[in-house]
């Protein structure tokens, strides 16, 4: 068994309950946790123990999205322009490359996982969290989650998931905005399939783990493929492969001075004035 530094790993109930641990960040997600998170998932896959995977945060938080301090210290230039003597083919190719690992690669390795993935999700769930946690099979909320895409506020991306699930039209409202969608709200446009309270949250996912458990594991992994497949059939992949495109497309279109003014404002007070900044403009116009 791996040795994890940025989760948890429990097995109980007939599955494994899998923990984002970085509290001290909202458990945003770096590269080191996402590593962690496949290597976690690879343990349990071969584990016959394993009937199903929970997936949660910790400290009552589910994830608070990408972790932006680490990607500026190793990507000065993102989201705004392209590095100095840098072809503007190859940063795209870049872009689109590591939007294909994450949003494709690792994603499809999740919706093709022959055992159920259950996300528990509690407190924010956004960004790239919000990905992770709709590209589970299932979803339970507790009622205090919130789920959204901010990061769209600064120039970046949004991910097909959303549409899949919640529909056209339910999906532009929130991410053409970068605004919030509250638990009940998530209820309402598909994004989860139950809502229960906080201190439950647990107790509600592992029941329908033990339930699942009761039903022949051939069987729970090819009714799985028929609806996971099914959809690829359909044409998901395909939607994934253009969001990487447009991911990177997004991301090398964003104006000069929109860009200039939330890297000032990075500068003289940190990612708090980051956010303060782009986040202003939405506060009085809900």
């Amino acid at each position: 068994m791996p040795i994890f530094k940025n989760l948890l790993y429990e097995k109980r109930d007939n599955g494994v309950l899998i923990t984002l641990n970085r509290p001290g960040v909202l458990n945003a997600m770096n590269d080191a946790l996402r590593d962690e998170l496949d290597a976690a998932l690879a343990a349990a896959r071969v584990d016959p123990e394993i009937r199903a995977v929970v997936l949660t945060g910790a400290a009552g938080v589910f994830s608070a999205g990408e972790d932006i301090s680490e990607i500026t210290k190793r990507d000065i230039a993102w989201p705004y322009g392209i590095p100095e003597n840098t072809a503007l083919a190859d940063e795209y190719d870049r872009r689109r490359d590591a939007a294909r690992r994450d949003q494709i690669v690792r994603q499809l390795y999740r919706w093709e996982f022959p055992k159920p993935i259950i996300a528990a999700v509690s407190g924010y769930c956004l960004g790239a969290a919000s990905w992770l946690a709709l590209t589970c099979h299932m979803v339970i909320a507790a009622d205090d989650a919130l789920f959204g895409q901010p990061q769209v506020r600064h120039g970046a991306g949004t991910d097909f998931m959303w549409v899949h699930l919640a529909g056209f039209k339910n999906a532009l409202r929130y991410a053409l905005t970068g605004d919030s969608v509250d638990a009940q709200e998530a209820l309402r446009i598909r994004l989860v399939h139950k809502v229960v309270a906080k201190d439950k949250l647990l107790e509600e996912t592992f029941a329908i783990v033990k339930r699942i458990a009761l039903v022949p594991p051939e069987t729970v992994k090819i009714n799985l493929q028929k609806a996971t497949l099914g959809l690829e059939m359909m044409g998901l992949m395909k939607a994934w492969n253009l969001n990487a495109e447009l991911t990177a497309m997004a991301e090398l279109s964003n104006e000069e001075e929109f860009g200039r003014r939330l890297e000032e404002a990075k500068k003289q007070g940190g990612l708090k004035a980051f956010f303060t900044a782009r986040d202003a403009p939405f506060k009085n116009n809900g």
